[in-house]
Parts: structure tokens; C-alpha cells; sequence
């Protein structure tokens, strides 16, 4: 390899070789990783994502950062020292980084390695502290795979069988030489024979995913939904509104059907698709009580509730991680999969849809004299039904699904246990709606404050209890986001409700 080093250096000034092996022909490079294959450029986004918390490193894109990481491995100085994320203030404390800073240079953090495992070992209790330790120790183990050439693969063609080899084994000594020999641009040939391989043994499916990554689609479902929130609001009549809503689930189908052609399965498998997967159901279930009951209500509601998804999927990355990965084992048929997963999140996002409708009305009634209380809870009514069926129909779909998974139809698991109070609450405010046991007054704050069970049930069992069966849908992070939703609307229900009673007394 110190050949081949010299035979770079001698062979290209560094700016000109960083520009030419490092350019954006890389970015369609299929690579294994994470157990699948996948462009070079989503790899680089999901590793500089992991370890600095962003995708872009100052001037450089995630793959040119990534590609030139690599250069150590050849020898070569890279350039770049990413900033590694340390979030807990004990580690923070324990790595001697400023309480205001979130990160500290690789090429100092590399040196506390030993630091690290040594408190590791000497925690023995699974906390926030041990949990935040091993991801500092994770993101610097994948920096050190990078810049040793371990992480980056190219595919090869041996007798028609795909072989992986890493980078510094492909990259060789001879290879460029005889590259060199028949082209000009002997980085592009090494480039175009690698994809040239995959290609010739194994299609080109990864390319789909360069589409979805390049296209973006969620982004511009983002601004297309806040537009035809704002005209929906701005314009008495609902059909402009409705209309840039058809644009915004388009684009979202067109990003569902991306996704489902990249991982081959249904898109619910983590909290990113299940946020995703709410968000259009909701805008699609406002879109149609629109049509049906002529209330462009429902369309505000549904659309409010959509740009919050989005929003989350955009920006919460910290929270939602929107890589796609290989299922665990129980995970694999599609059937249930696409059947009690898919219903229960439907089911919430109809009863999201209630919730939104609920504090809109909530808002209305505070400010303003006159409003048709009775009507307005029909409206709420219309979704809760919708919702608590499908409700009963997933929690139904999900016990056959355990007892064929695990051998057990009810076994009062976490995520089992929060559905069925989810389904109990939302009942029980169903049946004194129509019993007039609850008078509209108190329906309507019951509904608004009913969705914190779903929270607790979607979010609060996956960040906060973090236990039981389900443990494939967990994700880390997310509580003082769950904490902040309860202490909004808590806060909300408690203003509405002195307000009203204000109001009452005059």
C-alpha cells in the first residue's frame, strides 16, 4: 500500500485528486451496509447524520466528507476532523467538553477511547449515562472503520458470483495502473466497472432508493401541505384548499411508493414510517369527511395535523430515524404486517384527526360569542367512530398475529396493554356521547384530552417505558418531546376550560 500512496501523490496534486475521486460520481456507488446495498450517498448522510448529528460538513456534502475520510486509509491526509455528538452532560463532564458545547473533535475524542470503556464497565445500571457512553463509543468506532477503510465496499464480479472487498482491497496498486494505461480518468473507470459488476450480477434496484434520496419527496410534501393549510384558512371556499391537498398526497404517495420499492415491504416498521404513515392517513380521512359532510373543517384539521407530521419527519431527527433497515425475524410476513400494524396506525390517525378538530373548536368557543356546540361534536363524533373501530380492529388483528409470532393471543405486554386503555377511553367516551351522559360541553375537552392516551400508547411506551415484546419498534430520545405534548395540552384544556367558565358567569 505505501507504493500505491506514492503513486497517488506523485500522480496528483492533493486538491485536484480530492476533486476528481471524490466527486459527485460517487454518490451512485452501490455499497453494503447495514445488511442491505445501497448508493454511497445515503450511506454518507445516515453515518454523518449518526455521528455529528448533520449530513452536510460545513462546505463539504455527506459523501465528499465520507470519501475523504477514507484518504487515511490510503495513507493520505484527509482534511477533515468531524465534530463528534455527546449529548449528556455526565459524559460531557467525563470528556472535558464545555456544558454549552454538543460535540468535540474526532481527533480528540479518539484519545479518551480508553476513558470511555473503563466508565462503561463501571456502570452497571442500564441508564441514560451507559446508553449515551455507548453511542460516543459507536460514533468513534465509525469514524476510526471509516479512515481505516472498512466501512466504504466496492462490488466485484468474481465469476458471477458479487463479491464485497473493501476499500483500501479494491482501490490497488494494480488496478489504477491498469486503469491509468486505458483511460484518462482512471477514478471514473474504477467507478463505472464497480457499478459496471453490481450491475451485471445483481440489477440496479439500488437506484430507486438515489431517486428517493435526490427527489426528496416528504420536503415538498411539507411546503405543498402549509400552502393548502394557509389557502384553506385564507379562502371561503373549500375547493382550492382541497386541491393542493390532492398536490400534497401525491407527492407523499410518490415518497410511500419509493420507499416500499427500496425495503420491499410495508411502511410501518419504525416510528419514522409510523409518523409518516399517520400523517397521510389523516389528511386523507379529512380530505374525504370534507367531500362527505361539506365541512372544510375537517380539511383545516387533517391539514394541520399532516404539516405537524412532516415537520417531525424533517426535523426531528434526533427522535425519528428515517433509515431503512433489515426487519427483526417477527417482523417478516408481510401480511400481518401490512394488516394489524397498518390498521392500528389508520386508527390513530383518525383519532388524531378528532383531536386536531377539538382543540380547533376548543379555540373557537373561547373567542368567539356564538357556536353550534352540538354540530361541532357531531363533527368530532364522525372521526372518533371511524377511529375506535379500526381501533378494535387492529388490537383483534394483533392478538391472532402474537399467537401465531409467540404462541400467546393477549400476554399483557406494554404496547398491548397501553392499546386496549387507548380503546377503553375512547369507548367509554363513545358510549356517553350517545347516551347523553356526556353533554357536548364536556365531549368536546374529553376528545382533546383522550389523544394523550394515544401518545402514551405510540410514543410513551417506545421513549419512556422501553420494555417488552415490541423492543424492535423502540427508539432513544423523545421524551421531553412527549413530556412537552402533555404539558401543552394539559396547559391548553386548563385555559379553555377557565375561560369557558368566564364566559358562563357573564
Amino acid at each position: 500500500m505505501k507504493f500505491s500512496t506514492l503513486l497517488f501523490a506523485l500522480a496528483f496534486a492533493l486538491p485536484s485528486f480530492a476533486q476528481t475521486f471524490c466527486g459527485p460520481a460517487i454518490e451512485t456507488l452501490p455499497v453494503r451496509a447495514g445488511g442491505r446495498v445501497k448508493p454511497l450517498v445515503v450511506l454518507a448522510e445516515e453515518v454523518m447524520k449518526y455521528v455529528t448529528g448533520k449530513a452536510q460538513q460545513g462546505e463539504l456534502r455527506a459523501a465528499e466528507a465520507f470519501c475523504k475520510l477514507s484518504f487515511e486509509a490510503l495513507g493520505l491526509p484527509s482534511g477533515v476532523d468531524l465534530p463528534v455528538k455527546v449529548e449528556h452532560i455526565e459524559v460531557k463532564k467525563l470528556l472535558a467538553i464545555a456544558e454549552g458545547e454538543s460535540s468535540a473533535p474526532y481527533s480528540r475524542l479518539q484519545g479518551e477511547a480508553e476513558a470511555l470503556r473503563i466508565a462503561l464497565a463501571g456502570e452497571k445500571e442500564n441508564n441514560a449515562y451507559k446508553k449515551e457512553l455507548q453511542k460516543v463509543m459507536g460514533r468513534l468506532q465509525t469514524v476510526q472503520g471509516i479512515t481505516q477503510g472498512l466501512v466504504w465496499t466496492f462490488p466485484s464480479d468474481r465469476a458471477g458470483t458479487l463479491v464485497w472487498l473493501p476499500f483500501t482491497e479494491y482501490v490497488s496498486e494494480a488496478r489504477l495502473t491498469a486503469l491509468r494505461a486505458s483511460s484518462p480518468e482512471p477514478f471514473q473507470a474504477m467507478y463505472a466497472e464497480a457499478r459496471a459488476d453490481h450491475l451485471r450480477v445483481a440489477g440496479d434496484d439500488f437506484m430507486t432508493e438515489h431517486l428517493y434520496w435526490r427527489l426528496n419527496p416528504f420536503q415538498w410534501a411539507l411546503v405543498a401541505s402549509l400552502i393548502a393549510l394557509i389557502v384553506a384558512v385564507a379562502v371561503q371556499r373549500a375547493t382550492a384548499g382541497l386541491t393542493l391537498a390532492f398536490v400534497s398526497v401525491a407527492i407523499q404517495l410518490l415518497g410511500i411508493t419509493l420507499r416500499v420499492m427500496v425495503s420491499g415491504r410495508a411502511p410501518i416498521t419504525n416510528m419514522y414510517e409510523t409518523v409518516m404513515f399517520s400523517g397521510l392517513g389523516a389528511l386523507l380521512f379529512s380530505i374525504g369527511f370534507t367531500l362527505w359532510k361539506k365541512e372544510k373543517t375537517f380539511l383545516w384539521g387533517g391539514l394541520a395535523y399532516n404539516v405537524l407530521c412532516l415537520m417531525m419527519m424533517r426535523f426531528a431527527n434526533g427522535m425519528l430515524d428515517a433509515g431503512i433497515s433489515p426487519l427483526v425475524p417477527v417482523l417478516r410476513d408481510n401480511f400481518w404486517l401490512s394488516t394489524h400494524v397498518t390498521t392500528i396506525i389508520l386508527s390513530y390517525a383518525a383519532l388524531a384527526l378528532s383531536w386536531m378538530l377539538a382543540n380547533v373548536v376548543l379555540g373557537r368557543q373561547m373567542w368567539r360569542t356564538s357556536a353550534d356546540v352540538k354540530y361541532q361534536s357531531d363533527m368530532i363524533y364522525t372521526c372518533l367512530k371511524f377511529g375506535v373501530v379500526m381501533l378494535a380492529t387492529g388490537i383483534i388483528l394483533g392478538g391472532v398475529w402474537a399467537d401465531y409470532s409467540w404462541g400467546r393471543f393477549w400476554g399483557w405486554d406494554p404496547k398491548e396493554t397501553w392499546s386496549l386503555i387507548v380503546l377503553l377511553v375512547y369507548m367509554a367516551i363513545l358510549h356517553g356521547k350517545s347516551t347523553a351522559w356526556i353533554p357536548p360541553k364536556r365531549f368536546v375537552p374529553l376528545v382533546a384530552g383522550a389523544f394523550m392516551s394515544v401518545m402514551m400508547a405510540w410514543f410513551g411506551v417506545n421513549y419512556i417505558l422501553a420494555t417488552g415484546l415490541h423492543s424492535y419498534g423502540f427508539s432513544e430520545g423523545g421524551a421531553i418531546f412527549l413530556g412537552s405534548f402533555f404539558a401543552i395540552q394539559t396547559g391548553f384544556l386548563l385555559l379553555a376550560h377557565f375561560k369557558l367558565a368566564a364566559k358562563a358567569e357573564r
